[in-house]
């Protein structure tokens, strides 16, 4: 696949607008190898000059390039190893300039590249074209076709929102159909005529016969509407009670590692419930203080009867 389709792609699949940075991190090794391959093709195709009358040589040029080079030698020796700190140096300067370069040519091959498709979505066989919008690009309709894509999503159905009564109600007829109505409310506890209607309403379920028992009573089923909304083949395709099982006991054991010391969550849970008893009842603290009261008359000794009665004797003489 092309560079230029890849990146029309992640326009297309971007929900908020892709700007060139985020396309030159994707696309930086396949931008540099396009350039290279241009490059290539642009010096295999032949010049315009004839091969017959070549081009003549300066050679004068050449001498006396070499003959600079020679003066350059003897007048710059060899670097020592003092100057090798100088050398590596010079190596990360290098380096940081080609990343540089690299990064403009990225740069440069990439909005090349997003100018020809804006240019071939200009075309009138395209309904769709590329915008440079809050510094960035998204795909989308031509000004043109807005009266076709109003009539289309007009035409759309609303989306499916059901309450949790609603969805409890459709699990069980998914699960257990064909189901009656008075088995529905058996396992869910509450009566489920009034849910069983809201779905028949919105053609998720069916009737399906009655079944063969005192009363006759009426069973349902999911339908085809179902499956379409819920995106499944069949009713195979549903998730089965192991895998239910497997999730549940997954989200348990995400919960008990996220709590490393039960012991100490319990104790903190008590002491946050003293609390807040406290803060809602302050007479807490009086009734604290007159209990332990009681338990210290309780604790001291009790007088000797006999004493107790000699007293009023005393106290009249």
């Amino acid at each position: 696949m092309s560079l230029k389709a890849k990146l029309e792609a992640v326009i297309y699949a971007a929900e908020e607008p892709v700007t060139l940075a985020q396309l030159a991190e994707l696309f930086a090794e396949e931008a540099l190898l396009w350039s290279a391959r241009q490059r290539s093709i642009a010096a295999e195709e032949p010049t315009a000059q004839p091969l017959d009358h070549p081009a003549p040589l300066d050679l004068s040029l050449e001498d006396n390039s070499s003959q600079k080079q020679l003066d350059d030698t003897d007048e710059n020796p060899s670097p020592d190893a003092g100057s090798a700190a100088e050398a590596v140096q010079d190596d990360e300067a290098r380096s940081r300039q080609e990343e540089k370069q690299n990064a403009r040519e990225v740069r440069e091959v990439l909005r090349q590249l997003l100018d020809e498709l804006i240019h071939d979505c200009r075309d009138d066989s395209r309904g769709i074209e590329i915008r440079e919008i809050a510094g960035g690009y998204r795909l989308a309709t031509k000004p043109e076709c807005h009266d076709a894509v109003r009539t289309f999503v007009r035409s759309l159905k609303p989306a499916l929102k059901l309450s949790l009564p609603a969805l409890e109600t459709l699990a069980v007829v998914a699960y257990k159909q064909p189901v009656t109505a008075p088995e529905v409310a058996e396992i869910r506890g509450v009566d489920s005529a009034g849910v069983l209607g809201s779905l028949i309403s919105r053609k998720l379920i069916a009737t399906a016969g009655r079944k063969q028992v005192v009363g006759r009573p009426m069973l349902y089923k999911t339908t085809k509407e179902f499956l379409l909304r819920f995106g499944l083949k069949d009713i195979s395709e549903l998730p089965s009670m192991e895998e239910f099982e497997k999730m549940a006991a997954l989200e348990l054991t995400e919960t008990l590692a996220d709590s490393d010391q039960p012991g100490d969550l319990f104790e903190s849970a008590e002491t946050n419930a003293e609390t807040s008893v406290a803060q809602l009842d302050p007479r807490q603290d009086d009734r604290h203080t007159a209990i332990e009261a009681m338990e210290s008359d309780a604790n001291q000794p009790v007088a000797d009867p006999g004493t107790e009665a000699e007293q009023p004797e005393n106290a009249l003489q």
